[in-house]
Formats: structure tokens, sequence, C-alpha cells
């Protein structure tokens, strides 16, 4: 009896030492966890950011990882958010901030639970004022106004408008930075084709939506009655916009207003008006990249450590009426 339990337990032992030589090491063949990238912006209801969103989602859709969608309108949702990402064990997430002097905070937060951060459209400034170390996509901010500015030149030349009746809009928001190299490289084309720098006229506004330049406009025009015709541009399609519909409410048309705007998210309606107002073209901006891109190169950042280039600028594209449709298309903004 004694023999054959020592067989049984012998038998036991060789039988259990089989099956942990053969799949019961630990990490054996471990299940590779699936990559989870945030991606956070200030204004989600905007179409731009829906856009940026629309073109996330295209990547992850190709490279097979998680996209979270994230409105943060201010630095507690911002600060919030992350620790969301953090506990759905997300690796990493794309961003443009609400403030960027968040920047300091976003990456101390952003450390602390192992996230890489890619921040894109506005760039972080640290205490110090200075840009920071951190990944950046945005906008090749002065060479887009210097477009703006050009074509607004352009425009008043085609139109055979003189000097003396005509005066540049400048509705500006300068407390953000791309805001300000937008305007001030309009200033600059224009004032550089031949346009009298006396003649262009800032007006800030209190934020950067169609209210905030259409009372920004609206102070304007009645600080200056003699203008008979106007040449508007701005930070973003909505600057512009906000501007002509203030000219409009003071008689003002598309015979007598020609308005660039910088963007392309909100302008097709103006565009698709039966009769043309004075918001005549756009410089188009493309989500297409800050959307896919920054979502694409943190996939790969996360799973092979490749990082990302630390400042991209992208160029944007003037479209009026009569071309908006193709180049839209080209850019995937058909829809």
């Amino acid at each position: 009896m004694n023999a054959i339990v020592k067989w049984v337990a012998c038998a036991a032992i060789v039988a259990t030492v089989g099956c942990q030589g053969k799949d019961t090491t630990p990490n054996a063949n471990p299940i590779e966890k699936r990559i989870k990238i945030g991606f956070l912006v200030k204004q989600p209801e905007e179409p731009w950011f829906q856009n940026e969103w629309k073109f996330a989602q295209q990547a992850a859709d190709k490279y097979g990882f998680d996209l979270v969608k994230i409105g943060a309108t201010d630095g507690e949702k911002v600060l919030s958010a992350i620790d969301n990402l953090a506990a759905q064990g997300a690796q990493g997430f794309v961003i443009c901030t609400p403030d960027v002097r968040l920047g300091p905070a976003i990456v101390a937060k952003a450390n602390g639970a192992k996230l890489k951060v890619y921040s894109v459209d506005d760039q972080f400034t640290g205490a110090d004022g200075q840009f920071m170390d951190v990944p950046y996509m945005g906008i090749s901010a002065r060479e887009i106004g210097g477009q703006v500015g050009q074509a607004l030149y352009d425009e008043f030349k085609r139109r055979n408008w003189t000097i003396d009746e005509t005066a540049a809009c400048c509705v500006t928001f300068d407390e953000l930075h791309t805001a300000k190299e937008r305007t001030e490289g309009a200033i600059a084309a224009l004032t550089a084709a031949g346009f009298p720098a006396a003649k262009i006229l800032e007006t800030p506004e209190k934020t950067t939506d169609t209210e905030g330049s259409f009372n920004a406009a609206s102070t304007l025009l009645t600080q200056h009655p003699e203008v008979k015709r106007w040449l508007v541009f701005s930070m973003n399609d909505e600057g512009v916009m906000g501007a002509v519909r203030a000219m409009e409410g003071r008689g003002f048309n598309a015979d007598t207003v020609a308005g660039v705007g910088i963007g392309g998210s909100t302008c097709k309606v103006e565009f698709e008006k039966a009769t043309p107002s004075g918001f005549y073209a756009t410089c188009l901006i493309s989500p297409l990249r800050h959307g896919f891109e920054t979502s694409e190169s943190m996939y790969k950042w996360i799973k092979d450590g490749v990082v990302p280039a630390k400042d991209i600028r992208t160029k944007g594209y003037i479209i009026t009426r009569e071309n908006y449709k193709k180049v839209m298309a080209d850019q995937g903004l058909d829809e």
C-alpha cells in the first residue's frame, strides 16, 4: 500500500511540474495591453475641435488604439480629466489647453500619473512666460496672418477702392500668443504691400467668438463714421464674422466690406448664402493633421518609443466661395 501511495504522490508531483513547465510561468505569453490615448479640447462644441476629434478617431481606427475624447473647458476640468485618464489606464494624451499658463500644472500632473503629453493648437508657457519643452503642433501663425494680409490687399486693389475712403478693422486678442501672431502677421503683410499703417485700426475683443468681435467692431464703427469701406481681419473666422455682422447693422454690405478669416470651420455658412456677405474669404487651417498626426505620433511614442518632433507648424489655404468645396474636400472636410 505504501508503495502505491508513494507512486501516486510522485505521479501527482510530476503532473504538476509538467503543467507548470508547460504554461504557467508568469508572463510566458502575456496579453498585450491595448493602448489608450486621451484627446482633450478646450471648446468641444466648436467645429474645429469636433473635426480634430474626427481625425483623431481615424488614427485610432487605423492603428487599433482606444481614443478617449474629453471636453476640458477650464483648469479644474483639465486636471480632473488627467486623473480620469490615469484611472482608465491611459498612457498619454493630446491636449488643446483652455489656458496656456496651465502648462506647468498639466505637465506635473501628467508626470505624476506617468502619462505622456502632446500639446496641440495652443502652446504651453512656463512661469517665466517662455514656451515649455513639450511636443507641440500648431499653425504657422505669423505666416498664415501674412496670407490673410496679402489676400486683403489683393482684394482692395481688385475692387479699386481708394485709400481715402477705406480702413482696415483688426479685431485683436493679444492675450493669446497665437492670436497676436496672426493679427501681427496680417498687419505686416498689409503694410509691406503698401497699405498705410495709420489706416489699420485695432479694436480688442474680450472673447474670441462672434459676440466678442461684434462688440469690439461696434465700438470701432462708432469711433470712425467717416470710413466708407472696410477690410476686416482677426484671429479666426468668428472674429471676422462678428465684425461683418456689426457692419451690416450699420448699412455696410458685400460691396463695401471685405473680410478674410482664419480657420475655415465655420465659413461654410457664409459661402453657402445665396447672397454674398462681407465675409469674402478665409485661410483654412486643417484639423486633419492636428487631429490625426498628433494622435498617430502619441501612439508611436507609447508603442515604439518614438518621441514626436518638438515643434511642428502647419500651413493654411486661402479659400473663397469659388474654391472652398474643392479645397475642403481635399482636406477631408467635405462632410
